[in-house]
């Protein structure tokens, strides 16, 4: 298809004559004015006529509005500035005169919109007697100007410098702004007025809103918004063959954003976003068919822009031969030029084609096909994903640089992230995929899209055009459960009251998944590195890739054994049947970690010992429990709190899955305790504690042999 438009290409530039036809702005049989306001393509008259739903126009009355922007009256639209001048409220505070200050407009914010507040054609501007400053979505502040007032000075708006009014530039591009008033009537007097709004700065500059304040009877002045196209939409366009498209970038502030448009020529008019909208100017066509040359220069006149036809034949040689071969050369090397030029346009298409077909190819073998298979079956799955593009996410994480990795697992690797909105994610980029990964990937995609709880990790979206898949999840601020007891790398030791609410949090979260969700889920590799702690160190349940929905009739699922040594179900490990009790084993085994502070396989203990799990049960039944408790739980810990927690522990813990608690019991009762526990409570005893009676009912069998098969593993 780029090949035929660069076909058409070659064939329009080789037949361009003078040409009296009136340029198309619009889609074909789209209007393309609204009363005396040109609406041109991206932008259109209705629905079918626009190249998205933001670039709607309605005409009511002769008048064009934007209905996605609160129907903003449009005031033009220019092809050439890539903006859209709308009517927008201008900002006022009256001093003792407001009686309702809730109904004032303070700002405007253009959301999830394609278009921007232009810095380069609009200035902030400040009348009245009052300071006022404009501050981003972020509260950041990014213009401010103050009036000095005199009451026999009246400013004009071509003579805004201090007195009664003041101006200024924004300093780069924003979606939202706020505007404040500070020092309203200080010096004007009791009853004093102040207005600040952004303005267009010809609309201004030109006096068409002449007398002190340039606003209309409905309080409304012309503001600029810049209008940005995405990669896919200026994939789609036709650039009319005399244009072409660029590539520019534009300043937000802390980033950059990636902005493409087509471009008009001087010597042409119309619109460059139709394959047929263009059209030679009709005094350059003269100039063309007198058999000139027509440039446009820079003029200091009004007009900006002059024409100046030269003469394709400025020397004059002696002979024929020596004209001749002046004729050959200029014709030989416009050739070679034309030649290089069409290889170089050739070669952008064949790799924008290229690079669109990897991306589609390596969204159908990342599971697309897949995922809206599962859209299809149940739009309610996976309607709250966002799909990004691969090159929101290359910006986001810096290409993927080493140093914003946040942690490696099985599963692939964790990058921090800022999207272009200013938000903190975390992307998560699997491994090299293959049959079951696949499968493995877009379950967690399917899975955590339909989970909202305040301790599992919250899913923002995924990319499938990248050569692996990646996963895009809210940013988590202080690490895993795992590095916090294990690694030291806090200044201070988890305290007990902590690691209760953790293990509480925890097993809501898991109670939440098991019995409260539309679809029961089996997490299936619950252990400390996936759980992840907030700023405010509450849990946060993470990594989905092999958990799995199961039938509400289901009591069991029966797979290839997965799972982390040292947390795996003993008895999954032989039946491969999972239950939800296997979730609470590993549980039971997290919550032994926090008592102890102990890795779950150790290369320091020996035999059986290894094993945590084994290493906690066995001194439950011998009666020295208290003395493998970390010393901080001691501390702050009563025996019988200590004791409580140890024999929930232990019924996690159960051989036999069916005597274990489910995760709603073990949460109540793990809740029970927390709200029990007075932090500032210290048990300086650490003697051991006999509890031999209370397990003499218990029996453990010899199926503890399974965990000595992993003791080469450090228990991640």
């Amino acid at each position: 298809m780029k090949l035929f438009r660069v076909y058409q290409f070659l064939i329009l530039l080789s037949s361009i004559t003078a040409s009296t036809e009136v340029p198309s702005y619009s889609k074909a049989g789209c209007e393309d004015t609204c009363g005396n306001v040109t609406i041109p393509y991206p932008f259109g008259i209705g629905a079918k006529c626009s190249i998205n739903k933001w670039y709607v126009v309605d005409c009511n009355s002769s008048t064009p509005y934007l209905p996605a922007l609160n129907h903003l009256e449009v005031l033009g639209v220019s092809l050439k500035n890539y903006t859209v001048t709308v009517y927008a409220p201008m900002i006022y505070d009256c001093q003792n005169q407001v009686q309702n200050r809730s109904q004032i407009i303070s700002g405007m914010d253009l959301g999830r919109s394609p278009f921007f507040f232009s810095k380069k054609h609009n200035k902030f501007v400040v009348e009245g007697c009052a300071t006022a400053f404009i501050s981003d979505s972020i509260g950041s502040t990014v213009a401010g100007c103050s009036t000095s007032c005199r009451n026999d000075t009246i400013s004009e708006s071509n003579n805004c410098f201090g007195i009664n009014c003041c101006e200024t530039t924004i300093p780069h591009y924003v979606k939202s702004y706020k505007m404040n008033f500070t020092g309203l009537g200080r010096q004007g007097g009791e009853g004093a007025c102040g207005y600040a709004f952004l303005v267009d700065k010809n609309s201004y500059v030109e006096g068409s809103f002449s007398g002190k304040y340039i606003a209309t009877d409905n309080g409304s002045v012309p503001l600029s918004l810049l209008w940005t196209l995405t990669d896919n939409e200026f994939n789609s366009l036709s650039c009319c063959y005399e244009a072409y498209g660029f590539e520019d970038e534009l300043d937000l502030g802390n980033v950059t954003l990636p902005y493409q448009g087509c471009y008009l020529p001087s010597q042409y008019e119309g619109n460059p976003y139709l394959f047929s909208g263009c059209y030679v100017k009709e005094e350059c066509a003269r100039c063309r068919d007198s058999g000139g040359y027509c440039e446009y220069l820079q003029d200091n006149g009004d007009d900006g822009l002059k024409m100046n036809c030269s003469n394709y034949h400025p020397y004059n040689f002696e002979s024929k031969s020596s004209q001749l071969g002046v004729i050959l050369g200029v014709s030989i090397s416009m050739g070679l030029l034309s030649l290089a030029t069409i290889i170089y346009a050739l070669y952008k298409v064949i790799k924008k084609t290229k690079a669109r077909r990897q991306r589609k190819k390596f969204f159908k073998r990342n599971g697309g096909l897949l995922l809206k298979q599962q859209e299809e079956a149940d739009p309610s799955l996976v309607d709250k994903a966002i799909l990004f593009t691969s090159r929101e996410l290359e910006k986001a994480t810096d290409y993927f640089n080493e140093n914003r990795i946040l942690g490696r697992g099985g599963q692939g690797t964790v990058y921090k992230g800022m999207l272009v909105d200013g938000r903190i994610v975390a992307v998560k980029k699997s491994k090299v995929v293959d049959e079951s990964q696949l499968e493995q990937f877009i379950n967690e995609v399917v899975i955590l899209s339909q989970v909202n709880h305040r301790n599992v990790v919250k899913l923002l979206g995924c990319c499938l055009e990248t050569e692996v898949p990646l996963l895009v999840s809210e940013f988590i601020s202080n690490g895993t459960l795992y590095d916090r007891i294990h690694n030291g790398i806090d200044e201070f030791p988890i305290s007990l009251n902590m690691r209760l609410q953790i293990a509480t949090e925890v097993a809501g979260a898991l109670a939440y998944l098991h019995s409260a969700t539309s679809i029961p889920i089996y997490h299936r590799d619950i252990k400390t590195t996936n759980i992840l702690l907030d700023d405010k160190y509450r849990a946060k349940v993470s990594d989905f890739g092999t958990s799995r929905f199961v039938s509400i009739d289901q009591t069991h699922l029966t797979t290839l054994v997965k799972g982390t040594f040292g947390y795996l179900d003993p008895e999954y490990f032989q039946s491969s049947q999972f239950t939800e009790k296997s979730d609470v084993y590993s549980f039971g085994v997290v919550l032994v970690e926090l008592l102890t502070g102990e890795k779950p396989i150790s290369l320091t203990r020996f035999g059986e010992n290894r094993s945590l799990a084994t290493h906690f049960m066995l001194a439950m039944e011998e009666g020295r429990v208290m003395s493998i408790f970390d010393a901080m739980v001691i501390r702050e810990g009563t025996r019988d709190e200590l004791m409580s927690v140890a024999n929930v522990a232990m019924r996690c813990l159960f051989l036999n899955g069916k005597n274990r608690p489910t995760m709603k019991e073990v949460a109540v009762e793990l809740e029970a305790i927390r709200m029990s526990h007075a932090p500032s409570v210290v048990q300086p005893n650490t003697g051991q504690v006999i509890y031999g009676e209370e397990f003499a009912t218990l029996t453990y069998g010899d199926s503890t042999s399974t965990f000595l098969s992993f003791s080469n593993n450090s228990g991640q």
